[in-house]
């Protein structure tokens, strides 16, 4: 294998220039370095990570814990961490975090604390003020997306405020028998998500003089969830609303579909809102509620390498809001 000191040898430097150039650590020209990179390229070197983390402290990991793996919104923050996280130099390790188990506390007590990692990021998990200190105690950085964890760090979307300004949209276009189809109340996602969305919607209609009653229907998050619930929903045309907010861009995507079914008419018969910003959202017309996942991912990233880089200066705990908005399209429109 070649060595640092043949790398150094090619490009006409010293071994410890060549290993600050490569390293990104200590000031090297442009030009140098670029003639050790050229060097290494050439020859085949590889630096060593175990060698790297003796000299730096630093193994260039990062821990990352999520409940879910499949669903889009986690996908794509998984797909924004490592695309962020590799053009800074760092490898991520994920953990499907299942609910409150056995298995649950093995990846704290062994994977998390026993593996070394540079910091640890959370997505869409409500940590306990146990697993909280735990982390804490590792002396690694905590940054967390999806919701606010007391002495952590998080990144999360105003789920009230973008619940309540999907409905207000549907009410600003004259709908006043207006659902909202979103997840159960009971089975809940972290950070309560799903009674978030609901307070939005109650809070907008409530200010528009409007009735709440009989106007939730719970649903899986899911298309087959919105699809199925779609067909419960708007099979009698005595009951059938004019128009709908989505808990999720899935479950409207599912009622659409159920609509078009049973013949009903988007957007002049019923109109139909998300929250997301899905990339099919486009495909289906879909008026929603963008919360940029990806965004997200990419401020998380930023926080904790950002401690990383100044460790007498750790990681503020506190709640950044992640901008949202609205995009129209044609599943909605004033009621026929």
């Amino acid at each position: 294998m070649s060595a640092i000191a043949d790398v150094a040898r090619m490009a006409g430097v010293a071994k410890a220039t060549a290993s600050r150039a490569l390293s990104g650590r200590g000031y090297v020209s442009d030009e140098t370095r670029q003639k050790v990179v050229d060097a290494a390229a050439l020859i085949g070197y590889v630096a060593s990570p175990n060698a790297a983390s003796l000299v730096t402290g630093r193994t260039k990991s990062i821990g990352v814990i999520i409940p879910f793996i499949s669903r889009w919104f986690f996908s794509e923050i998984l797909e924004s961490l490592e695309q962020s996280l590799l053009a800074e130099g760092y490898d991520m390790t994920l953990y499907n975090l299942p609910a409150h188990s056995a298995e649950r506390e093995r990846v704290f007590d062994f994977f998390l604390a026993r593996k070394r990692f540079d910091g640890v990021i959370s997505v869409g998990v409500e940590l306990s003020d146990a697993e909280v200190e735990l982390l804490h105690r590792l002396g690694r950085p905590l940054v967390g997306i999806g919701g606010e964890i007391p002495g952590v760090h998080t990144i999360a979307i105003d789920d009230i405020a973008a619940a309540r300004l999907a409905t207000e949209h549907l009410i600003s276009l004259g709908h006043t028998d207006i659902r909202h189809v979103g997840g159960d109340q009971v089975d809940q996602m972290d950070f309560a998500v799903h009674t978030k969305r609901l307070t939005g919607f109650n809070t907008a209609m409530h200010a528009a003089g409007l009735s709440r009653d009989g106007r939730f229907a719970p649903c899986a998050f899911t298309v087959p969830g919105g699809y199925e619930t779609g067909l419960a929903l708007f099979g009698n045309p005595h009951r059938r609303p004019t128009a709908v907010f989505a808990a999720s861009d899935e479950i409207a995507f599912g009622l659409i579909v159920a609509a078009r079914e049973l013949g009903i008419l988007i957007p002049s018969e019923l109109s139909v809102i998300g929250i997301d910003g899905h990339p099919y959202a486009e495909m289906f017309r879909l008026t929603t509620i963008e919360q940029h996942p990806r965004n997200q991912a990419r401020m998380a990233v930023e926080s904790l390498l950002g401690a990383l880089e100044q460790p007498s200066a750790p990681v503020t705990p506190g709640l950044t809001r992640a901008p949202t908005n609205l995009v129209m399209r044609s599943s909605t429109s004033a009621p026929r």
